[in-house]
């Protein structure tokens, strides 16, 4: 049994991960949460379900255009909601925005696809099993596009100049202005890129439970939040740390304990160890000197 729920934690675990990334990027540069992050992910899988199912694009395609189509709301949801006021350093404004966007997105797409459960339609489920592990062609796709997402964003945050800029954007905003840094473009691929990410995490959940619906994002965004809590808010590896441990325990909890608290789980444990280290498994510490 064990086994079993490692394989389907790491599964739904490599999902919270792709999503907290988005989370994570936002909060290293600019020092806030993206709440709308989520509600962007769920109008991108909506997107995709349109491509699929009406225009009969064939999936490879419909992942990549749906997934670009999220980059592009992600960057507008930044020019529309967070641009005009951060610049005068009011967290509370910033947060109230991002709440109140998240709020408009969900409203958004009741109102333009309805508010029922609709299935995705994407891939045939095939069962495999190998011992006493059973499993699935969606979840072998799953795993395969979550390491080919984090191998991609450790080339672009790591290896190119716009991963240069985007760390120093995240160490100093200011200081990246005097070192000739467009920090407004840096800052917009972040979001982009995030939420280019997260469309795929919405395919991929979506197909996994064969459901897309206007409040999806919700507890998805809650559990991908906690993971980068758990994992150190603003650290890239922390996210995938915390995505891989929160799915993980959601799992094991769910099959040795009762599947009826499978989201609170993942709190707990959360709220555990932040109380043990509050800056998370791999948050840096912060020192404040008097």
């Amino acid at each position: 049994m064990f086994p079993q729920q490692l394989v389907n934690g790491l599964t739904v675990g490599g999902i919270y991960a792709i999503v907290a990334l988005g989370y994570s990027m936002v909060y290293g540069v600019l020092q806030i949460v993206n709440w709308a992050h989520a509600d962007v992910l769920m109008v991108g899988t909506f997107i995709g379900l349109i491509l699929v199912t009406q225009l009969h694009m064939p999936v490879l395609a419909m992942v990549i255009l749906a997934a670009a189509a999220t980059a592009l709301i992600g960057i507008t949801v930044e020019r529309a909601a967070y641009r005009p006021i951060k610049s005068d350093n009011r967290r509370m404004a910033v947060l109230v925005s991002a709440l109140g966007m998240s709020v408009f997105l969900q409203n958004l797409a009741q109102l333009v696809f309805g508010s029922s459960t609709k299935p995705l339609p994407t891939i045939k489920k095939i069962p495999y099993t190998i011992g006493s592990v059973s499993f699935t062609n969606i979840q072998i796709i799953i795993g395969v596009t979550t390491i080919l997402m984090l191998i991609i964003l450790y080339i672009v945050v790591y290896k190119t100049k716009m991963g240069i800029a985007m760390r120093a954007c995240s160490v100093s905003i200011p200081n990246a202005k005097l070192m000739g840094i467009n920090t407004n473009s840096i800052i917009s691929m972040t979001f982009g890129i995030g939420a280019f990410m997260a469309g795929i995490a919405g395919i991929c959940i979506g197909t996994y439970y064969n459901a897309v619906y206007p409040t999806m994002g919700y507890m998805l965004g809650m559990k991908a939040f906690s993971a980068a809590i758990l994992g150190g808010i603003g650290s890239i590896p922390g996210a995938v740390v915390g995505g891989f441990l929160i799915g993980i325990i959601e799992s094991l909890g769910a099959g040795y304990i009762s599947s009826g608290y499978r989201d609170a789980y993942a709190f707990i444990i959360m709220i555990i160890i932040l109380i043990i280290r509050p800056s998370g498994i791999l948050g840096a510490k912060h020192i404040d000197k008097v």
